[in-house]
């Protein structure tokens, strides 16, 4: 297979975007140590804020973008990145189903502005956070609160020798099925959003003996219904105990949202 440099006879450009966020994916391509050296060889990183403040301009082979649009200058610079990007890869819970603000989405955004600022008539915000699939084309997701850096580097070797990127559509259970885990769900009667949620963290909370919290978004063809049903049915759950769990990281997800508005407002 040829390499990006073999056929152009350059370095690839990246760039690095930030929107609504906390920045947590961001620095989990810091985090990569190692395999950040090795990718600074094969890369020319042209715009990266949060890493320096040197850019270099664009258009960009491949850009990174974190965060949910919230305001309406950010509805229009997500199109300016779109339009200076060849391929366009939202990574994150807030880039690809909206983050923990999209719970703005199920009520009055004023309320909270009211409460927060002093002077709530002079910030210019949005009614909904939405991911950034609803602005632009985007080329891939990478999911997760925070993304896997280990997936953010297949996923960037993957564009840049031309080929489909190697990620999990598969759910947490597999993950606790290879690691030995006992459900804790099954066994421990405790709720786990581990059968719907798509795989990537390492199934980190239930092999404390804690349920999954969904970070990494709904896996492939979820039956959330069914799960929910079940948490009724077996753990005595209520509607507002469904909806307080499918609404966090994810809350934005279309079938994480389908399910919470189906057991309430």
């Amino acid at each position: 297979m040829t390499g990006f440099k073999e056929t152009y006879g350059r370095k690839p450009k990246l760039a690095v975007w930030k929107f609504a966020s906390c920045d947590g994916c961001q620095l989990s391509l810091l985090d990569c140590e190692d395999e950040l050296l090795a990718l600074t060889g094969e890369v020319e990183i042209a715009y990266f804020l949060e890493a320096s403040r040197a850019t270099v301009k664009g258009p960009y082979d491949v850009s990174l973008v974190e965060g949910s649009v919230t305001t309406p200058h950010d509805a229009e610079r997500i199109k300016k990145v779109r339009k200076v990007s060849k391929t366009l890869i939202t990574i994150g819970a807030c880039a690809t189903a909206g983050g923990v603000q999209a719970l703005r989405n199920f009520a009055d955004v004023t309320d909270f502005t009211r409460v927060v600022y002093a002077h709530p008539e002079f910030i210019k915000t949005l009614a909904t956070s939405t991911p950034i699939s609803e602005h632009v084309f985007v080329d891939f997701e990478l999911r997760g609160c925070p993304i896997n850096k280990m997936q953010l580097v297949e996923v960037i070797n993957a564009f840049l020798n031309g080929r489909k990127p190697v990620t999990p559509s598969h759910s947490v259970c597999l993950e606790c099925k290879k690691q030995g885990n006992v459900c804790v769900m099954v066994a421990g009667g405790k709720p786990c959003l581990g059968p719907v949620t798509q795989a990537g963290c390492g199934a980190i909370c239930p092999a404390f003996a804690r349920g999954c919290f969904g970070c990494f978004g709904p896996m492939e063809l979820p039956n959330a219904s069914s799960l929910m049903g079940w948490w009724k049915k077996h753990l005595g759950a209520t509607d507002d105990e469904v909806i307080r769990a499918l609404r966090t990281f994810n809350a934005g997800a279309e079938v994480f949202r389908k399910e919470g508005e189906a057991h309430g407002n």
